[in-house]
């Protein structure tokens, strides 16, 4: 370990107060909260950074914070965490699990807020070895893909500097310890459709008066399943997943419609934009061969962006981390299926790198069959599992990572002070 950023983040994280940041982790994960109402959690993270001496807003963009610490010339460099829960009922059995029955911190965002906070104290309090300026942000509705594009529209940048670069990471199955960096496609877009099926409903004993908008869904459903491995080239990633159907009040009563929603994940617009058609076309020839009275709607809804890393800033903030954690704890998984709306932020033009941290309990990980990481990984809960459970050792190194990552912009090679060019 030689530069002074890493030395930095050790030193300014060496005395981290674990008990206080872990009793805050537990105390956001009791208290779940869903995207857009986040008012519980943002308060919480104000309060802190407000006592830590940040200039701070709340209401961004709904429920959205930040946080700004000037500090001399240099660069302007963004941190952020997302804050909202998702509608799962929580079994890890936890003795701090949720309060709120069917909502759960299922993907780690508490852990995100907690690690967010802990830096941007541990950076304040260490002023006097770094030059730039600190923009804190807590982001709210990561989960329906549209909190980072809200609080842009917002005025985020109206009201606080753009920033030069953007920092954020997430939390991930896999052995305590591990740091995914890549200087690249990281993960992928993603895109809901809902299907709408319009039939004739009328009574169960009389089916050959009505056109069976179940059957007909039930068809449609089953020919998705060729969009991916018939459309699309092999050397395409893509996903297609039907995650709900909904139809009919009684046993006896053959609906008027059918609802179905479904998830597509892309790493290209071209695949995309394929995929929609195919569903389109699909759904059209299915409810024409049923005798649908009319044309099936099919509605786009929710979208992310891929997030593709700055080659150049992810080198930077990886290499920080090796000299901080190791040389064997840095890898490149490659580019994943899942989907962020942190891109949004960058709109579209500002330098950004976008980091997992592992967080599987070593009893568990220790436990999962598989001889390599990826497989194991695959046994162990994941993100949006009822069973996640993000084991209390990450807190340390989740923050250690996010300051380290500061300081390799706003500490500069030549001493322990001063500004870095982005």
């Amino acid at each position: 370990m030689t530069s002074p950023a890493a030395r930095t983040a050790l030193d300014l994280t060496a005395d981290l107060p674990m008990s206080a940041l872990e009793d805050f982790y537990r105390d956001l994960h009791r208290h779940p909260e869903l995207s857009f109402r986040e008012h519980r959690t943002a308060a919480k993270l104000t309060e802190r950074l407000t006592r830590a001496g940040y200039e701070t807003a709340e209401g961004i963009g709904g429920t959205g914070v930040a946080g700004l610490l000037r500090n001399g010339d240099g660069p302007t460099v963004l941190l952020r965490a997302d804050m909202d829960a998702l509608p799962v009922q929580e079994l890890t059995g936890l003795p701090y699990a949720s309060e709120t029955p069917g909502l759960m911190h299922a993907c780690g965002h508490d852990l995100h807020v907690t690690w967010l906070a802990g830096a941007a104290e541990a950076l304040a309090a260490g002023r006097d070895t770094w030059s730039g300026t600190l923009l804190i942000v807590g982001q709210p509705a990561e989960e329906t893909g549209e909190g980072a594009e809200a609080m842009v529209a917002d005025g985020l940048y109206d009201r606080f500097p753009r920033p030069d670069v953007l920092l954020g990471q997430h939390v991930a199955p896999g052995p305590v310890g591990r740091y995914a960096h890549v200087p690249g496609l990281i993960l992928s877009a993603t895109t809901d459709v809902d299907i709408l099926v319009h039939g004739r409903g009328g009574h169960g004993s009389r089916p050959e008066t009505t056109v069976d908008p179940v059957v007909t869904a039930a068809y449609i459903v089953t020919r998705l399943q060729t969009v991916v491995s018939r459309e699309i080239a092999p050397r395409e990633p893509a996903v297609l997943t039907v995650g709900r159907i909904e139809a009919g009040t009684a046993a006896n009563i053959i609906p008027s419609t059918a609802r179905i929603s479904l998830n597509l994940r892309t790493q290209s617009e071209a695949v995309r934009d394929r995929m929609v058609a195919a569903i389109s076309r699909i759904a059209e020839g299915e409810c024409r061969a049923a005798g649908c009275p009319r044309d099936p709607e099919v509605t786009l809804g929710n979208s992310f962006p891929v997030t593709v890393n700055d080659a150049e800033t992810d080198r930077r903030v990886a290499a920080v981390h090796r000299e901080v954690f190791g040389a064997d704890t840095v890898f490149d998984p490659g580019p994943a299926m899942g989907s962020e709306d942190f891109s949004r932020l960058a709109e579209g033009k500002l330098p950004y790198a976008f980091w997992f941290v592992t967080s599987t309990p070593p009893e568990l990980w220790d436990a999962a069959p598989g001889a390599d990481l990826l497989t194991r990984s695959e046994s162990v809960p994941s993100n949006h599992s009822p069973h996640f459970a993000p084991d209390l050792s990450t807190v340390a190194p989740g923050v250690r990572t996010l300051v380290s990552g500061a300081l390799a912009m706003l500490v500069s090679s030549g001493s322990a002070t001063g500004s870095a060019a982005v």
